[in-house]
Order: structure tokens, then sequence, then C-alpha cells
């Protein structure tokens, strides 16, 4: 496991399970949220997007923390190892709903309330998003590790038990 690739619903723990893999393996963490939301809640040219994310895909080592399903077939072909949190829709809005008012060091700035955008995009994931996430997946199981967590717990118990094999879907 050196290319790593986190997935899921915005609110899923994709952050949390990220820092948690590099606190383990010592692998770079990267966040696209970083990288593409400016502090004033702007964003950066989908170019300079690109051009910072394939600098990063050429490294050798890397955990990558997001969806941002327009680059997932690069990142998928690059990575050796995904972990998908497919969570509940409740359990997402719980888990963005927590880190209102939060600093975070994958994000620019600190949420001040569930804006009703992002609240509707979490609600709308299993249909416009996870369809298109799961397809890729798919299609890369055979050559890449996929391991797939269905609740907090089965991501909490792999952290503990890091170094066995985790079960793959």
């Amino acid at each position: 496991m050196k290319r790593v690739l986190i997935v899921g619903c915005p609110g899923s723990g994709k952050s949390t399970l990220a820092r948690a893999l590099r606190d383990r393996t010592g692998l770079p963490l990267y966040y696209l949220d970083q990288i593409w939301h400016r502090p004033d809640g702007t964003h950066i040219s989908p170019e300079a997007f690109d051009a910072r994310l394939f600098s990063i895909l050429s490294q050798e080592q890397w955990i990558l923390d997001g969806n941002y399903l327009r680059t997932l077939p690069q990142r998928l072909q690059r990575c050796d190892t995904v972990f998908w949190l497919d969570y509940p829709c409740a359990v997402c809005l719980e888990g963005a709903a927590a880190r209102i008012g939060k600093p975070r060091e994958d994000m620019p700035w600190v949420e001040k309330e569930f804006d009703p955008e992002f609240r509707q995009w979490i609600e709308d994931f299993a249909k416009d998003q996870r369809p298109t996430l799961e397809k890729l997946l798919q299609a890369v199981r055979g050559d890449k590790q996929v391991v797939i967590f269905h609740t907090r717990a089965e991501a909490d118990d792999y952290l503990q038990h890091r170094g066995t094999k985790p079960q793959t879907e």
C-alpha cells in the first residue's frame, strides 16, 4: 500500500480515515479539497487543479482524500489501494453536521453553518455520484485492492488490526 485513494460521500469520514492511515503508514497525505478550494470559498481553475494533482500522482507514495469524479479515472490508474466509505446518507449528514464550526486541516476555512446546497449534495449522493463511483471501482477490482466499509465500526476495526489483510469486495 503505497498509493491510496479514499472516496465516499461528504461527511463519511474520508479525512479522518486518511489522517489515521497517514499516521500509521507515514505516507504523505493530500486533501483534494485543499487543492481545489481557496480560503475565500472560490476555487482554482480545473487546469491548475489537474496540474497539481498530476504532480502528486507522479510521486511514488501518497494518500489522496476526495472524490472529484472528473479525475477519478486518472487516480485509479495510478493507485494501488482504494478505501470506499460506503455509508448511509444519515451517517454522512451526521458527520457533516458534527464538523460545523471546527477548524480542519482538510479544508481551507471553518464551516459556520450547514450550507443547504452542501446538505442537498449529500442527500443526492446515492443517486447522483454513487453509481459512477461504483462503476469505476468495479472496473478496477481485479487490478487494485478495493476495501469497502459499510459502517464506521468496520473502518475502526480495520485501523485497529492494521497489518492483517483487509476484507475486499
